[in-house]
């Protein structure tokens, strides 16, 4: 069966308001068939000795040939038989507080469009399934019954944490001193407010003519009773009103703001719940970028050196003395003439013939030895 959200938020504040005003309140999330049924019987036995008996029930519901039923989450109703088996019929839930002596209220949330109605396979050709829940009137007296819509229609869920009857029924079942028609009637009128006249409310059963409220006034002839209910109400309605204002705001700062107000109790943990799911979808915050490393000085040869094969280039010093004993091989032979024939006035040969002259000169020259020679290599 398909899950639904907003019953579970209906059932906590109608527990929180019920608690307020004085009930003793067990509530009960998600049951399945078997544990739905134990929870009916457990509750019977506490109705036996109570003044008021109040049931409270939010989920899917069904008509089948005008019989009405609850239907428990593990329910499937795959044939329009099988829903003796698998639902609770509303039936069972009167007899369950008829023990109780001034009041028997139920309460159902339960209109909703139900998916059972399309998938259902008919086994009966003549068994009819209604839409919504059927018409109803209890035989027990001071017996009241309040459908979220009127027989044969369907209830919303609301665009928000409430349902329009569970957010109607906040507003107005508590007050002080008023008369549960009166209440009723007020729920009413503010479902059709807010629904733009699409539900309708409605309301079974009858009451007697003492005035029945669910919070007490000087009617029971108890002055600090009546003194202390208006707190009683007032804390209720208040956390209540600022919570629907947060969930309207859906921010952070709006639900600490709110917890800072109401920082205990059943609308503070759902705030918290709600603060909590904003948190987990806020993304998680990039780790800092990882500082540029420092640069590092990196010896790198230039591309274009390249190991040579050649041999290496001879030592100058080598290549001068080289060139001294085999100057007709490495300089050009005009060179090696112009040496031996003195037109450069440094060459050898000139400082030779100067020397030559002089020996000549001094008597010397005897056509043998060095001075012939000289003349021989360098002329004159």
């Amino acid at each position: 069966m398909p899950k639904l959200t907003i019953p579970a938020n209906d059932a906590a504040a109608i527990t929180v308001l019920l608690e307020t005003a004085g009930f003793t309140v067990e509530m009960r999330n998600d049951l399945g068939g078997s544990e739905m049924r134990k929870t009916i019987r457990d509750f019977s036995e506490r109705t036996k000795d109570a003044d008021v008996a109040v049931v409270y029930y939010a989920g899917h519901g069904l008509e089948v040939d005008g019989t009405n039923f609850l239907i428990p989450t593990d329910a499937k109703l795959e044939r329009d038989i099988d829903v003796e088996d698998e639902a609770i019929a509303l039936d069972r839930i009167l007899k369950m507080i008829e023990p109780a002596q001034r009041l028997r209220l139920v309460i159902l949330d339960a209109c909703r469009d139900n998916p059972f109605t399309r998938s259902m396979k008919r086994t009966l050709l003549s068994r009819s399934i209604g839409r919504g829940l059927a018409q109803v009137e209890p035989a027990m007296t001071n017996t009241l019954i309040a459908y979220s819509a009127k027989a044969g229609s369907t209830a919303l869920d609301g665009g928000g944490s409430n349902s329009p009857f569970t957010t109607a029924l906040l507003n107005n079942l508590a007050m002080l001193g008023v008369d549960l028609r009166i209440a009723f009637g007020n729920v009413r009128d503010a479902v059709l407010k807010s629904t733009n006249n699409r539900q309708e409310p409605f309301t079974y059963g009858s009451l007697g003519g003492g005035m029945i409220a669910l919070v007490h006034s000087a009617t029971d002839h108890d002055d600090d009773a009546a003194a202390a209910a208006p707190t009683a109400v007032t804390t209720v309605n208040e956390p209540y009103r600022d919570y629907e204002l947060a969930v309207r705001g859906g921010t952070i700062e709006i639900w600490d703001s709110f917890l800072q107000e109401h920082p205990t109790g059943f609308y503070a943990n759902l705030a918290r719940a709600q603060r909590a799911k904003l948190l987990a979808a806020i993304p998680p915050t990039p780790p800092p970028a990882p500082a540029a490393p420092a640069p590092v000085a990196v010896a790198v040869p230039p591309a274009t050196e390249t190991r040579s094969t050649e041999p290496p280039e001879p030592d100058r010093p080598s290549l001068r003395k080289k060139q001294a004993y085999e100057p007709t091989h490495e300089r050009s032979r005009s060179t090696a003439r112009r040496e031996r024939s003195g037109d450069d006035g440094s060459s050898l040969c000139a400082r030779v013939r100067v020397g030559v002259r002089a020996a000549t000169a001094a008597g010397l020259d005897n056509g043998v030895g060095i001075i012939s020679a000289a003349r021989s290599h360098c002329g004159g």
